[in-house]
């Protein structure tokens, strides 16, 4: 049985990560979609949000899993037993990122492969930094996002105000 280790922040999981997901479980026995549960600056949802946010988002997903850690992540994918780490790629920069990501944990752990999924071309645009600086504003994320993490984005931004900095607002409010 092969095992696959998604991990992401995934503040907010959007459309993007749904489909690498999907995927990998066309491709593995089993996905499992970890959260990283640390808490950092600059994080909109608190962990545990997260970690539910992204459970609805595959709650019929036969062999999608969820879960959250802390620490390495190729330390939290040998602990459950995954075999592989799967990364999204969307554009240029992604892959010297992750390339470079790729061989550190290869150093650290090279008994776990990583799988670098191309995104759909219509995820291409799409990064949970865009979700949050589009919802910051007030704009409509509904094609990015599953409706329940749209109606979490929301009731952030409500709740946070206009006066919040969580989401610096540079790039779309031209």
């Amino acid at each position: 049985m092969t095992t696959v280790l998604f991990p992401g922040t995934f503040d907010p999981i959007h459309y993007g990560h749904i489909n690498i997901a999907k995927r990998a479980a066309n491709l593995f026995d089993e996905v499992i979609m970890a959260v990283y549960a640390r808490d950092q600056e600059n994080i909109l949802f608190p962990p545990q949000e997260r970690l539910a946010l992204v459970e609805e988002s595959f709650k019929n997903s036969g062999n999608i899993s969820v879960t959250s850690y802390t620490g390495l992540t190729v330390e939290f994918a040998k602990k459950v037993g995954a075999q592989a780490i799967v990364r999204g790629l969307r554009v240029f920069s992604d892959f010297e990122y992750e390339f470079r990501m790729a061989l550190a944990n290869n150093r650290l752990a090279p008994e776990i492969d990583v799988i670098a999924l191309i995104t759909s071309e219509q995820h291409t645009f799409l990064s949970s930094t865009t979700v949050r600086e589009i919802a910051a504003l007030g704009g409509d994320v509904s094609s990015m996002v599953p409706e329940h993490v749209e109606q979490a984005l929301k009731k952030r931004f409500n709740v946070l105000g206009d006066d919040q900095d969580i989401v610096p607002l540079t790039s779309l409010r031209d």
